[in-house]
């Protein structure tokens, strides 16, 4: 469970910043997607799930976006793909990887093209949340 006060320091940020700072979760997983959802509302952050990277590129909300959380390997465009395509697009979205099948040169390549973090599931939520924070700051 989160703490009441980490959640405050959310909504605080969310209004001292003067907009709304969506959370983008991109995994094939309905779980995980599901699970992140309930993550980011326990925490006061809105947050939009898609099951794809194409899903997310046709939504248009990659403009909107002030975080993405994505899987890795998924079906269709990975989500190294995804974030070379962002970056081709000169949309630069703080990303955050997760992955159960992540190697060094899979985080490398993430983290040299821009990623925030890259993290093995399972991870503990307070550290994904800690790196949430970090990203919408930027």
């Amino acid at each position: 469970m989160i703490a009441p006060l980490l959640r405050l320091f959310y909504l605080v940020l969310m209004a001292i910043q003067g907009k709304t700072k969506i959370v983008a979760i991109v995994d094939d997983d309905e779980s995980v997607r599901r699970a992140l959802q309930g993550l980011m509302k326990e925490v006061g952050l809105p947050s939009l799930a898609f099951a794809s990277a194409e899903e997310f590129l046709n939504s248009g909300q990659q403009h909107e976006t002030a975080c993405l959380i994505t899987d890795i390997r998924m079906p269709g465009m990975s989500g190294l793909d995804l974030q070379a395509r962002l970056n081709s697009e000169r949309c630069r979205i703080p990303t955050i990887f997760i992955t159960a099948h992540g190697d060094t040169n899979m985080r490398m390549q993430a983290m040299r093209a821009g990623a925030v973090e890259f993290l093995a599931k399972p991870f503990n939520d307070d550290v994904l949340l800690e790196h949430v924070r970090a990203a919408l700051e930027m």
